[in-house]
């Protein structure tokens, strides 16, 4: 009889050697089974034709296991394989779904010759920073009331640092800057923080920078301002051509030059203290502010800057955009991206020069003077056109990025299936939506990730939990999986913390004060504890680890809190951020569900050297839990320690000896709880 719970195999170091193989290479594929005589084949394909089936032999022997090996020289094209095993009188087959009766193309195991992600990515933790909430360290550069009108109102300063986002809060700055991070390094090193990664930061009218006015510069605002005026706009005048105060801002060559010299310091003091920075890159539209487009008038008489397209049909910029000519120049419209004509897409099929000119930003900020470690991209799917044409440019993204700086990461913003991004030859990974937020989000709240609707089916259930990570998790290569940001909040969704109280509704219907009512802080730490121990970087956003609460955007953008923070908290991610990166098998070892059940997720985290017991009570009852240990390799020779448990009172360090019998580890788990269990080979209590 085959034992389908010892069935085991994945693309980690420890299963394929080597991990990330390169072109015409040859690799070691191994597939861990139960003891006794087994036959074990390895089935291969190279595109849909299946090549030669390779039988695998037995070449290690452990106590549970037998290991099995066979080899697959590899070419240039991608390979994906499964594994038949056979004990002579039935047959399974063994694939990212495990084990089953027959095998499904899209859980095939994958390789892609040559596709590496950079190891400094792989489980990094990384810390979002939306840079105006994050810590006003420049108090000279803020941006001030009046300055300039946009959007249907005067831009304004947020008079309290501690008060609530406005409904529309897109024009409302609080002051965050460079000079902030800065001075936070220290706090964010002692977190436990390796890599930064900064919301938008190029020159931009708005708070969250989304609309980029000028890729080649750091904001002032978030920089350096010494030239300046003191003339605000004046009073019932809506044409931004008439901010002048503004306009001298942030087309001061002074102002720009310092303000990347200060992003160029940032970063070498980031890197003195250990951690990688990443950029914002928005790259499928532009604002309507852009030097480009400059519908504004921000840019008119200039010197150093040339006509904007919207002003002239001359204009060396005229085909980045996709202008109606029809009723020129009364009636001056063009292509916006969802339609907004404050957000003009950017026109790469009718322009070799502004493919060129992307290609070039996306080189310049991880090359010298700034040595930036990678980019995040915005809405990267949407970029062009066509399908064709997006996976045409991604591909000269990366290249471009990488032969400037080969250890520079390339995530991207998708919601959906992305594996046809995740070839090897565009994106690294992907913000981790599909295969952490939501299921996640789902189990321990039964909230969608924008507090918009609740689903008590979904709520609590292991069984979906399992079922949407397994089929999510299939579409990424395990380069990408590792590498993938496994967040619990961003700038786009509800705070976790918030979700925590099942308040279904925005700032704007129920009032921010409702989003931190009700709130379950022992639930945040049982996430956490998942964030800090699934396969991905764990990413957190700027606050959360404070206590910050709020509904999506605006709300969840508030400024984060010091001398208010949530010390127990912080207490708590400095503890378990600390597990996570002490032990390699939480940043890059295999990973195994070991039993679902309502309200409760157990699974492990293994290399050959570390094996981890993850556990999670989200009911309001203790519960008793019989765990098969012995599917991750831990005897019953082993001690096992508590590194960690989390409740709702709180969390707590000190170690709790544990044994198996049989395999088997019993534990009763406390209610909202989260536990992390580790082995120590031969120690006896």
């Amino acid at each position: 009889m085959i034992n389908k719970g010892a069935l085991y195999s994945d693309g980690t170091k420890d299963y394929r050697i080597p991990a990330e193989p390169r072109e015409f290479e040859t690799v070691k594929i191994r597939l861990r089974t139960g003891k006794g005589s087994l036959r074990v084949n390895l089935h291969p394909f190279t595109g849909a034709e299946e090549t030669e089936v390779i039988r695998m032999e037995r070449a290690e022997e452990e106590d549970y296991f037998d290991y099995y090996e066979g080899m697959i020289k590899l070419t240039d094209q991608p390979v994906r394989y499964y594994f038949e095993i056979e004990d002579g009188e039935s047959v399974c087959y063994y694939t990212k779904a495990g084990a089953v009766d027959k095998p499904q193309d899209k859980f095939f195991f994958n390789i892609t010759p040559g596709f590496q992600t950079p190891e400094w990515a792989k489980g990094a933790v990384i810390y979002q920073i939306y840079v105006d909430r994050f810590c006003n360290g420049d108090a000279s550069n803020d941006v001030e009331n009046r300055e300039y009108f946009y959007v249907g109102d005067y831009v304004k300063k947020a008079e309290d640092w501690y008060q609530y986002p406005s409904a529309v809060g897109i024009r409302e700055f609080y002051g965050g800057d460079l000079a902030g991070i800065m001075q936070k390094l220290g706090y964010l090193k002692d977190l436990g923080v390796e890599v930064l990664y900064l919301n938008p930061i190029f020159v931009s009218p708005s708070n969250h920078k989304y609309d980029t006015q000028d890729y080649d510069y750091i904001d002032p605002h978030f920089g350096v301002i010494e030239e300046d005026c003191e003339e605000a706009m004046p009073e019932g005048v809506y044409d931004n051509r008439q901010a002048y105060r503004y306009k001298k801002r942030v087309t001061s060559r002074v102002n720009l030059e310092k303000s990347n010299e200060l992003f160029a310091k940032l970063v070498a003091l980031a890197h003195e203290n250990g951690m990688k920075v990443i950029l914002d890159g928005v790259f499928n539209h532009c604002g309507s502010f852009h030097k480009w487009l400059d519908r504004e008038g921000i840019y008119e008489g200039e010197k150093d800057f040339a006509v904007g397209a919207y002003w002239d049909k001359i204009s060396p910029y005229r085909d980045y955009f996709n202008f109606r000519e029809e009723g020129w120049p009364e009636n001056k419209s063009y292509d916006g991206w969802w339609g907004y004509e404050t957000l003009p897409k950017l026109n790469y099929e009718g322009s070799e020069k502004l493919q060129e000119e992307i290609l070039a930003i996306g080189a310049k900020w991880v090359s010298p003077p700034y040595n930036c470690d990678g980019w995040r991209l915005d809405v990267a799917a949407d970029l062009g056109l066509t399908r064709g044409f997006n996976h045409k440019f991604w591909k000269d993204f990366r290249r471009s990025v990488k032969e400037a700086n080969p250890e520079a990461v390339i995530l991207a913003e998708h919601y959906g299936d992305s594996r046809e991004w995740l070839m090897g030859d565009e994106w690294d990974t992907v913000m981790n939506y599909d295969a952490f937020m939501e299921p996640l989000t789902w189990f321990l709240t039964g909230m969608e990730k924008h507090s918009d609707s609740y689903e008590e089916s979904l709520y609590n259930s292991g069984a979906a939990f399992e079922g949407l990570m397994k089929n999510a998790m299939a579409s990424f290569q395990t380069s990408s999986l590792l590498t993938a940001m496994n967040e619990l909040s961003n700038h786009d969704h509800s705070r976790f913390l918030t979700r925590t109280n099942k308040k279904v509704g925005r700032t704007a219907t129920l009032g921010p004060k409702a989003a931190e009512s009700g709130i379950n802080k022992g639930v945040l730490k049982e996430a956490v504890t998942v964030q800090m121990t699934w396969p991905g970087a764990p990413t957190v956003y700027y606050g959360d680890e404070a206590g910050l609460c709020g509904f999506t955007d605006p709300d969840n953008r508030r400024s984060y809190p010091w001398g208010r923070e949530d010390m127990d908290l912080i207490a708590f991610h400095k503890d378990i951020i600390g597990i996570h990166k002490a032990y390699e098998a939480l940043k890059s070892g295999s990973h195994l569900m070991l039993h679902t059940g309502y309200g409760y997720l157990c699974y492990g985290r293994f290399n050959k050297q570390d094996k981890f017991i993850i556990a999670l009570n989200n009911t309001e009852a203790p519960m008793a839990v019989d765990i098969e240990a012995w599917r991750i390799g831990i005897k019953d020779t082993d001690t096992l320690s508590r590194l960690i448990l989390t409740t709702a009172e709180g969390h707590c360090i000190d170690s709790e000896m544990y044994f198996t019998d049989g395999g088997i580890l019993k534990l009763t788990l406390p209610p909202v709880s989260s536990l992390i269990i580790k082995n120590f080979v031969g120690i006896q209590a």
